[in-house]
């Protein structure tokens, strides 16, 4: 069991990397597709989607080339995530909510990714979370502007804080000594749990506007 464990915690970085990469190339083809766009804009929204926020965070922090101009994997990951989608887009869309499952695993997987991108780089906790939050939020901004709508991150729902909320939980976790692969894992369904706990009971952040009058 032991010797599982450390496998899978040598090889879930890489894993959590494909992983958020299939997701929300998943979210963007999809949302492509319900939009009709036609299979070049398909794909641009996959890319745009699954590599906008970690190419940000790369800038960041001065990575370059960025990550996905010195690996194949990523853009082979798309490609097949917008493949399937368009091929099997009928189907996938008759399942409920599917859209936002994609979007919430790409979340929960990508904060935690670009964390711990931070910590390799000797950055503060604080600019760690920030950068898993970049990580996972910015590809899905960038896929809402070029589909016209106000990015999902702007909404009334909870979605920058869940990524908030995991990174915190990360480095509590760390705190207390916990292995490693549990504070990746526990850190991804802590954001997954938010999402979808948020999104049932439409919970959302005060708002601090005042109510327009009408003359």
């Amino acid at each position: 069991m032991i010797e599982i464990i450390k496998w899978a915690n040598d090889n879930l970085l890489f894993s959590m990397d494909i992983l958020g990469t299939f997701a929300f190339a998943c979210s963007g083809a999809l949302a492509g597709i319900s939009k009709r766009f036609d299979p070049v804009g398909v794909v641009v929204l996959a890319f745009v989607t699954a590599i906008g926020g970690g190419t940000l965070r790369d800038i960041l922090i001065g990575n370059f080339p960025v990550l996905w101009l010195k690996n194949d994997t990523a853009i082979i990951v798309i490609s097949i995530a917008a493949l399937v989608s368009m091929l099997g887009g009928k189907w996938l869309q008759k399942i409920p909510y599917i859209l936002f499952i994609f979007d919430a695993i790409g979340l929960g997987l990508f904060t935690t990714y670009g964390i711990e991108l931070g910590l390799d780089r000797g950055l503060s906790i604080e600019i760690c979370i920030a950068l898993g939050t970049i990580t996972a939020c910015f590809g899905g901004v960038i896929r809402d502007v070029l589909l016209n709508t106000v990015p999902l991150i702007f909404h009334k729902e909870i979605y920058v804080m869940a990524c908030v909320a995991g990174g915190v939980f990360y480095f509590a976790l760390d705190f207390m000594g916990v292995h490693l692969f549990w504070t990746r894992v526990l850190s991804m369904l802590l954001i997954i749990f938010i999402r979808i706990i948020v999104v049932r009971y439409h919970l959302s952040l005060p708002k601090f506007y005042l109510k327009s009058k009408r003359n």
